[in-house]
């Protein structure tokens, strides 16, 4: 395949749309590219995007993806209101539509200490492996399909909550306040898990 010395039309098109959340143009057009990359790179990997495409003297460096989005000042709470407002004109006079929420287990096999990722059990497979749980939403209709949200699960820390509970432990309390700090830690422990055991000795 012949590199890419610019960003396609076609994505210049539909990135222009969101050029407001980026307040670098630098920023704006590196995402523009790896999304080019996304799009036509048979290696989906950012260096097999990198690779596929004609950098000049101004070749990427492995931060850059990370600074075009991280350190750029974008506004990631706007992206997908941003998004949405894109799409809706694209879905008006196309009949009813129809909203779809996925929730999956999408393997991480990289490293336990990424975030989000967690052990799972894969029923497909028959084994544990790790996993990140994502939530996508889509809108469809006849004609179109669009992603309007997509969630990473936080990563859990019952491990550490319930370590703290243990070690703030007190045999007795000398005044209401303290009491009332500790039925709010407890609480809160039980409010974070679906499935609260609180250790036996972090009683108050």
């Amino acid at each position: 395949m012949f590199p890419l010395v610019e960003t396609p039309l076609t994505v210049q098109k539909w990135m222009d749309r969101y050029r407001s959340i980026f307040c670098r143009d630098v920023g704006f057009d590196h995402v523009s590219r790896y999304v080019a990359g996304l799009l036509l790179s048979p290696n989906k990997t950012l260096q097999g995007i990198y690779d596929l495409q004609y950098w000049g003297e101004n070749r990427p460096s492995r931060r850059a993806m990370h600074e075009a989005v991280f350190e750029a000042g974008w506004d990631a709470d706007n992206i997908m209101r941003q998004h949405q407002s894109v799409i809706a004109k694209d879905h008006r006079g196309h009949g009813r539509e129809v909203i779809s929420l996925d929730w999956t287990l999408c393997h991480h096999e990289r490293g336990p200490h990424i975030h989000g990722v967690h052990k799972g059990f894969d029923y497909v497979a028959d084994w544990y492996c790790l996993v990140q749980t994502v939530l996508t939403a889509t809108i469809a209709n006849p004609d179109l399909v669009d992603g309007i949200d997509i969630v990473v699960q936080e990563p859990g820390y019952e491990k550490q909550e319930k370590a703290y509970l243990d070690a703030t432990v007190k045999h007795g309390y000398e005044q209401m306040a303290e009491v009332q700090i500790r039925l709010t830690e407890l609480l809160q422990y039980e409010r974070n898990h679906s499935d609260p055991v609180i250790p036996a000795k972090a009683g108050i």
